[in-house]
């Protein structure tokens, strides 16, 4: 039993030692399919983090590879791996919750300079109204999700707007691939909102603040500054792409996996519950009602 339990140690910890060069044990420089493959074989739970006895795992594996002989994990003690983790985990970690994602793990390795790209995190958006405007954009067939060719066209336009070069078709492809592979959780070879969330992250989700949280009342200034962050043309109404945006952002307080439909059924039940002269549209008296529900504590 010790001794399969062994070999199979030594099967695992052989996984990085492939990418490494012979001759200068330096990781050589790996395509997005690599990326990939070296991303999913660590995130064994398939959670989008790399935490825990995964994280320990990459570290003894990353650390050991440089060896060409096949000697087993255990080479790295406990004690050597708290320290490498820690150092680690404050040189990479830049979120500080204590796991790698992907764009952290990208950080690390020598992957592709224009994969890389799509997980800088440096470009975010404004707000989930801008999201929602680029959802629409290329969601072109409005069918509620990102499918593959959509995808390869976005990945196309982000590209260019970050490098300002245009990359080939063949590239285009593997990265289009390569994304599906990496946050097409449910395996229909599409994005939904919530996957989609992961190549474009919005700066703040501002119902997130704790002004929102457990208070009796809502000041006006409150009230004007969430206003403003929603209502983009200034015509005093929260609508369209708006009110969207709006629902994207209190989709994300109660439900982290979700989808067009579950995006539109919210939605409806907001509008049918706050939206008293059912103009499908939110006034300021209208978001002020909303704010003091989503403040109250909920009972348990």
């Amino acid at each position: 039993m010790a001794t399969n339990g062994t070999q199979r140690q030594q099967k695992k910890e052989n996984f990085l030692r492939q990418f490494r060069d012979e001759h200068s044990k330096e990781i050589k420089p790996l395509t997005a399919a690599q990326f990939m493959e070296i991303w999913s074989h660590y995130d064994t739970d398939g959670n989008g983090f790399i935490e825990g006895h995964e994280l320990d795992d990459l570290l003894r594996e990353l650390a050991s590879s440089v060896n060409s002989n096949d000697a087993g994990p255990e080479l790295i003690p406990d004690s050597v791996l708290k320290e490498l983790k820690e150092s680690f985990l404050e040189a990479y970690d830049e979120n500080d919750d204590g796991k790698i994602e992907i764009a952290e793990l990208a950080e690390i390795l020598p992957t592709d300079q224009n994969f890389l790209l799509l997980f800088r995190k440096d470009y975010p958006l404004d707000s989930s109204v801008e999201f929602m405007k680029v959802w629409k954009q290329f969601d072109t067939d409005c069918s509620g999700y990102i499918e593959a060719d959509e995808l390869k066209q976005f990945i196309k336009a982000l590209l260019t707007k970050r490098q300002g070069t245009n990359i080939t078709e063949e590239k285009l492809i593997e990265y289009t691939d390569t994304i599906l592979h990496m946050f097409d959780s449910n395996g229909d070879g599409k994005l939904q909102f919530s996957e989609m969330t992961k190549l474009l992250p919005v700066k703040e989700n501002f119902l997130l603040r704790p002004i929102f949280k457990g208070c009796s009342t809502i000041t006006p200034q409150d009230l004007d500054r969430v206003f403003q962050l929603y209502d983009k043309d200034g015509n005093e109404i929260i609508e369209e792409d708006e009110l969207d945006g709006f629902v994207k952002d209190l989709m994300d307080l109660i439900k982290k996996d979700y989808d067009h439909e579950d995006l539109q059924q919210f939605k409806r039940t907001l509008l049918n519950g706050c939206d008293h002269n059912r103009d499908k549209k939110i006034s300021k008296a209208e978001l002020k009602m909303i704010l003091l529900a989503l403040s109250q504590p909920t009972d348990t």
